[in-house]
């Protein structure tokens, strides 16, 4: 029979259930847009047509995106330094409740047809919360801190696989229950109601029964010597530094592709249904397991700097062609070109882990989470006005973007890889001694 009792130090039930439950509530929240932007006109249209639809669709989810970016700077915060002292489950508890209320509210505009409009004070409550950028880094926190520095990819890329599972499930899964209803529940009020059941039980586990590992928050010990530690500290902050800059180009080249991609998806020629919005999300999840197996495998003979590059590589081929997608298996075969693109984002998290001591750690990754709200805040509108302006005449040309910024991205992760290099052998100069 197997022991209950090893669940309760492991935060892995938190991340698949609650990211099922994330899966439901995308899908439901996309149909529901679409739905209600469906007849939606602009001043120079008297009647609704494709461009109004879509202007209304992208115009809603940038201001709903920009608002769960913004809003969660201060709390998440607030909510590192919480749970640098100490108080680890602070950071993933308190956001879970904000969860709880945004998915609830959805619930609400389906069954009591509230305005779609109620939706961004929902993404106000999950932000003052804490948000997803507070809950994540209180994720990777616990497994930096539970885990050896040259195990810690592995195990960061570990959490990243079942995050990508639960959304691979959920997203197959919720296209079909979203459909799913009668003359007493209106359509996506199965699919939204079991995101919230799903989200209180993660509360209730978290809140009674799951419980915190004791580790050691000091860093080792170190025997070099004053003026070695002085330049070693100076390395690290320069590493910081590109490092920051590597993953908020990516962010930003990732963010603002995939956020366009949600209203492209209902555009035709593809105008997809919600059984193939729960499809089309599912193939981005299997790119977590595809990532995973590339860590695996390839973690063997390279660096964690190759292993970065490879997956923003991946992710600039996929997004290009994801330009000209006009079918949906083109769509696939773009994702397909994306299979290492999960790769950058735990792999990163993990070097900058190794460049603090253990009691900075919550507050190094929620100010790398932090910096990607803050870079949203720009590109979010810019992407939404570019994809407006463009849809006339090439509605895939932000995805052309972002495949240069992906590209972009590598140059300073690659400065990271040969200071690198040049360390060791200063180290080993140090060793002839």
């Amino acid at each position: 029979m197997f022991p209950l009792g090893s669940l309760r130090g492991r935060i892995e039930p938190v991340v698949l259930l609650a990211q099922i439950a994330s899966a439901f509530f995308d899908t439901g929240l996309q149909m529901v847009v679409k739905d209600r932007c469906a007849n939606k006109t602009d001043p120079f249209s008297p009647t609704s047509t494709e461009d109004s639809r879509q202007k209304a669709m992208s115009n809603f989810y940038m201001t709903y995106n920009m608002l769960s970016k913004f809003v969660p700077i201060l709390p998440a915060i607030l909510l590192a330094k919480v749970g640098d002292r100490g108080y680890r489950k602070v950071p993933i508890l308190i956001p879970l409740v904000g969860y709880l209320i945004s998915r609830v509210l959805l619930l609400l505009v389906i069954v009591v047809d509230l305005p779609i409009e109620t939706m961004f004070g929902g993404v106000v409550a999950h932000g003052l919360s804490g948000g997803f950028c507070s809950y994540w880094a209180g994720v990777m926190t616990l497994v930096s801190l539970s885990s050896r520095e040259e195990e810690r990819s592995i195990h960061m890329m570990r959490i990243e696989l079942v995050y990508g599972v639960a959304g691979l499930i959920g997203s197959l899964a919720s296209g079909h229950l979203f459909q799913l209803y009668s003359v007493n529940f209106k359509q996506g009020t199965l699919l939204v109601g079991l995101s919230a059941v799903f989200y209180l039980v993660c509360l209730i586990y978290t809140t009674c029964y799951f419980y915190v590992p004791r580790v050691s928050l000091n860093a080792p010990e170190r025997t070099e010597t004053k003026g070695v530690m002085g330049v070693q500290y100076s390395r690290n902050f320069l590493n910081i530094v590109l490092l920051f800059a590597s993953g908020i180009l990516y962010d930003v080249a990732v963010g603002g592709g995939m956020e366009i991609l949600l209203t492209f998806e209902m555009k035709e020629p593809l105008n997809w249904s919600a059984t193939q919005v729960g499809y089309g999300n599912a193939a981005g999840f299997v790119v977590f397991l595809t990532s995973f197996l590339g860590v695996m495998v390839m973690s063997r003979w390279v660096s964690d700097v190759t292993l970065i590059i490879i997956g923003m590589a991946s992710f600039a081929a996929g997004i290009y062609f994801m330009a000209f997608v006009t079918a949906t298996y083109m769509f696939y075969l773009a994702r397909a070109l994306t299979l290492f693109a999960l790769i950058p984002m735990p792999t990163i998290r993990a070097l900058l882990s190794k460049q603090v001591i253990g009691s900075s750690y919550g507050i190094t990754l929620i100010s790398l989470q932090l910096s990607f709200k803050i870079a949203s805040l720009v590109y979010t509108p810019v992407y939404t006005k570019i994809y407006q302006a463009t849809l006339d005449w090439f509605p895939g040309f932000v995805f052309t973007l972002s495949s240069i910024i992906s590209v972009l991205a590598t140059v300073p992760v690659s400065v990271v890889g040969c200071r690198a290099g040049r360390e060791k052998g200063y180290e080993a100069i140090l060793g002839t001694d």
